[in-house]
């Protein structure tokens, strides 16, 4: 697998530029953006702000926390595009990153965002209910409006001296955990769905009657050394910090680490059953709306869709929509066997009530060591 860069996006993608211009040449004396990259709020605030110019328009992607290397080299693909097409235009992309539910708060609070791209549903609901994102915003966009999916992984010091197959092995008294905090952390719900699934397909129990399954999920926090506010710290904190003896976490978060941050220092575990996650993304109307930009924002999440940023999710281990564009890369993204949180334990709204309130399932069953 190649590493991505701009030589190599060029170069895989030189016979399809043009195809995901063709979009926004309505846009060509619309945007211009300032720069790129992972911001405080108080940046990424000021990066959707106009300067009062028909011509000038900013754009802010709030994002979830492992999504960042994804998007950093998808706004160089789609500005340098763009340019090529829009000579004297330019776009660029600021962008803002953290927990997924804890950015849908921020983004509930008044941080101006132009498009929202989450990791779990139920984050976009929120936006929705504060009057942020249009309702059909599942419509607005092919797939239910999600780009690509992932699922939930293992990583494991190398060589994996404690012989980690599974989920149950997380709950061996002789496990070290590391994950991200569920109550912050969209990934974090996913690592703690993942297991509760597997549970529940392994004891042959359901969301009714889990009595074996609540006792594996016990055993298996009881397990965890620490709750990081974002799934990119917990990495930290397994890679850097040395803490634990796995760590959960989203495939291109396993992946990027045992390709770059903890190069020949761990191993991928593929679990036997795990949680398909979907990664759903929007405008925020509110915010373009008032501001003339709902068309530029439009233009860079249909983008998504493209075969150029397809094939960039399927090079940072994300799992493209492209049917033909994943079967390409079916040698790093094997075959899984995964469920759907919302066809086994309800809708999202269901889903939260249950486990993650405060006095939920999740705190029900975790334990303080």
């Amino acid at each position: 697998m190649q590493s991505i860069s701009k030589k190599t996006i060029k170069s895989n993608n030189k016979g399809v530029q043009v195809q995901l211009l063709g979009m926004s040449g309505v846009l060509a004396m619309t945007l211009l953006v300032a720069g790129c990259g992972s911001n405080d709020t108080s940046a990424a605030q000021d990066a959707s702000n106009t300067d009062g110019s028909s011509k000038n328009v900013s754009l802010l992607n709030v994002s979830y926390d492992v999504s960042r290397d994804f998007y950093k080299d998808y706004n160089e693909l789609f500005s340098e595009n763009y340019q090529k097409e829009n000579p004297g235009s330019k776009v660029n992309i600021k962008q803002s990153h953290g927990g997924s539910s804890k950015q849908a708060l921020s983004v509930a609070n008044g941080l101006q965002a132009d498009v929202v791209t989450f990791n779990q549903e139920s984050d976009m609901n929120l936006l929705v209910e504060k009057g942020l994102v249009a309702s059909d915003w599942k419509q607005a966009l092919p797939n239910n409006a999600v780009p690509y999916t992932s699922t939930m992984v293992l990583l494991v010091r190398n060589g994996n001296p404690k012989n980690i197959k599974d989920w149950s092995d997380l709950a061996r008294n002789d496990i070290k955990v590391v994950m991200p905090n569920p109550k912050t952390s969209g990934t974090a719900r996913y690592a703690f769905l993942g297991a509760y699934g597997y549970g529940l397909h392994q004891f042959k129990e359901s969301p009714d009657s889990h009595v074996k399954t609540d006792g594996f999920i016990r055993d298996m926090l009881a397990n965890v050394v620490t709750y990081d506010n974002g799934a990119r710290a917990a990495t930290t904190s397994f890679t850097q910090r040395g803490l634990g003896d796995v760590l959960i976490t989203t495939e291109n978060e396993a992946h990027l680490a045992a390709k770059d941050f903890a190069k020949g220092q761990v191993d991928i575990v593929y679990p036997s059953y795990s949680v398909l996650i979907n990664n759903p993304v929007a405008v925020v109307t509110a915010v373009t709306d008032k501001a003339g930009k709902t068309d530029a924002a439009n233009t860079y999440l249909k983008g998504l869709w493209e075969t150029p940023a397809q094939e960039l999710m399927a090079q940072m281990y994300m799992r493209p929509s492209n049917e033909q564009v994943l079967a390409a890369h079916k040698d790093t993204l094997p075959a899984i066997t995964t469920f759907e949180p919302v066809s086994v334990l309800g809708p999202w709204e269901q889903i939260m009530d249950t486990f993650f309130v405060d006095g939920g399932r999740f705190d029900q069953l975790a334990q303080v060591k």
